[in-house]
C-alpha cells in the first residue's frame, strides 16, 4: 500500500504560480506518478504524468504551463502551476501506479479566481 497526501492547495489569481506537493508514505522509485483534476460536475481528467525514468507528459491545456517533477529520495511528487487562469480551478489528485496497482490522494483544491 502507497499512501499519498497532496498539499499546497489555495486561492491564487489569475496569472498566478501554484505548487502542488505530493507526499507518499514509500518508496515511489519504482511509481509512474501523475496529477489528475476534477472540477465541479466535470469528469476526473489527467494534468500530467511522470515514468519512473522521468519522462514527462501533459495535457494539452497545460503545456508551456505546468511543470511535473519527483524527488525519489524525498518520496515527493510535485506540480508547478505558472500563468494559471480560472479554468485551472479543481481538485487536484495525486496518483501512484506500482505492481498492477494504483493509488490516489485525497485531492488538494486548487481555485484561481479571475
Amino acid at each position: 500500500q502507497v499512501q499519498l497526501v497532496e498539499s499546497g492547495g489555495g486561492l491564487v489569481q489569475a496569472g498566478g504560480s501554484l505548487r502542488l506537493s505530493c507526499a507518499a508514505s514509500g518508496s515511489i522509485v519504482y511509481s509512474a506518478m501523475g496529477w489528475y483534476r476534477q472540477a465541479p460536475g466535470k469528469q476526473r481528467e489527467l494534468v500530467a504524468t511522470i515514468t519512473t525514468g522521468g519522462r514527462t507528459n501533459y495535457a494539452d491545456d497545460v503545456k508551456g504551463r505546468f511543470t511535473i517533477s519527483r524527488d525519489n529520495a524525498k518520496n515527493t511528487l510535485y506540480l508547478r502551476m505558472n500563468s494559471m487562469f480560472s479554468e485551472d480551478s479543481a481538485v487536484y489528485y495525486c496518483n501512484a501506479s506500482v505492481a498492477y496497482k494504483t493509488f490516489w490522494g485525497q485531492g488538494t483544491q486548487v481555485t484561481v479566481s479571475s
